[in-house]
């Protein structure tokens, strides 16, 4: 028996399908040459090896995990994101459109605020963390909230955290101009505490993190996704195997080649 009720199993597979089809190229193997794409610190990792006393094989599987999961961001917003346009109420605007807002709720039975008031309408900036805006970005923000709110009375606005410190409703306290500023109706909420009001359901969306790793499972093997046969480390050995002598000088010669002394090594 399906256990959610704001969205339907159909709706929440086809969702997690279509965020692992935004995976894309990231699903590809990593060679040599796409490992190396953007120079990668062979000191870095080369502390990191000794560090944490790992072997080559995981120094680099960890860094093609970190380059992965850096290119991955997105897609996980995606599925934050997207998710609402399933849930009663809720539009998700196509990008630029509609004031540039990510999710915009229409709550005709009111939306209750903290302080007693009550709105009929909520734009809403959602962020993947708590801590992935400088002041600049989040100055900016707060007056694309603030100007709504002087166009329509009747709204809120909320920065919408998936990951933030806390469960929390609060007025968001920021800094615009060197000036400290608040608003009742401007208010940083988790993702949680959204779902809570959207879907009127407290626990709404620690069940979906309850049901949502069997969904990602059964897309998996239900799609064309396949485990990437990275060849990067194999690539290295062949190297040092042939050409470089040691492990450490393969791995140095990626970022510094053309540097005074490495070059002649090649």
């Amino acid at each position: 028996m399906w256990p959610l009720k704001f969205i339907s199993e159909s709706d929440l597979t086809q969702h997690v399908k279509k965020t692992i089809a935004h995976y894309g190229a990231k699903l590809e193997p990593f060679d040599l040459k796409k490992f190396n794409k953007n120079i990668i610190d062979p000191i870095k990792l080369i502390f990191d090896k000794t560090v944490y006393n790992l072997s080559w094989e995981e120094v680099i599987k960890s860094e093609i995990f970190r380059q992965r999961d850096k290119a991955n961001n997105n897609d996980i917003g995606y599925f934050h994101q997207h998710i609402f346009r399933y849930f009663s109420g809720c539009e998700v605007p196509a990008n630029g459109t509609k004031g540039g807002w990510d999710v915009i709720w229409n709550a005709p039975q009111g939306v209750l605020l903290p302080d007693g008031s009550i709105v009929h309408k909520v734009y809403v900036e959602l962020k993947n963390k708590h801590n992935t805006m400088n002041s600049a970005a989040a100055g900016k923000t707060y007056i694309k909230m603030q100007s709504q709110i002087l166009a329509n009375d009747d709204c809120a606005c909320f920065l919408v955290e998936a990951i933030a410190k806390n469960s929390q409703n609060i007025k968001w306290k920021t800094t615009v101009d060197g000036t400290n500023v608040e608003h009742k109706c401007i208010r940083r909420v988790s993702i949680d505490r959204f779902y809570e009001m959207v879907t009127g359901q407290t626990d709404a969306f620690y069940q979906l993190c309850l049901i949502l790793p069997s969904i990602i499972e059964k897309a998996v093997l239900n799609s064309e996704v396949s485990v990437p046969q990275d060849t990067v480390y194999a690539e290295l050995s062949g190297h040092t195997n042939h050409k470089h002598g040691s492990f450490i000088m393969a791995m140095l010669l990626l970022g510094f080649s053309s540097y005074l002394g490495f070059a002649e090594k090649e």
